[in-house]
């Protein structure tokens, strides 16, 4: 996959599961039929989520984007859909590549944070099951947590 491909999968994928989750409240708070959909979409849109911020990170570094579209870029998968408009945004303005910068045969890593990425690219499938797993390690300690309490509920 290249930032081309991978990226807007993410960031539609992020979209979708957020139409999934706001389906799912409609169905908890206004017809009141079942708090099923917010319990799988919202398991699923987090899981989805943690995997766009990743990806986000992981293009960031390798397309070279400013501190500005890479915050924007996260910031974006705060409200719903906005991450649809980013990845629209890059594509046109030419910031996603066909291929990454950092993979072997391309540019030479130049911080500590561009090693790492390159080492990643280096070994696809071992970087994919790391990614994998940290988005496990970070979905598994979220629901640990739980949700945050709602100002005024006394805890």
């Amino acid at each position: 996959m290249t930032p081309r491909t991978l990226f807007p999968a993410l960031a539609r994928a992020e979209a979708v599961t957020w139409a999934l989750l706001l389906l799912g409240m409609v169905l908890k708070y206004v017809t009141r039929t079942t708090e099923l959909g917010v319990a799988v979409f919202g398991l699923v849109h987090g899981v989805v989520f943690l995997a766009y911020v990743l990806v986000t990170l992981l293009v960031w570094v390798d397309q070279r984007w400013s501190w500005r579209l890479g915050l924007v870029a996260l910031l974006a998968a705060l409200p719903p859909f906005a991450t649809i408009w980013v990845e629209r945004r890059v594509e046109r303005r030419g910031r996603l590549a066909t291929r990454w910068r950092l993979a072997p045969g391309g540019e030479a890593p130049g911080h500590a944070g561009e090693r790492v990425l390159a080492r990643a690219l280096a070994r696809p499938v071992a970087a994919a099951v790391v990614g994998g797993a940290l988005v496990l390690l970070a979905t598994v300690a979220l629901l640990v947590v739980g949700p945050p309490t709602p100002p005024g509920s006394g805890a």
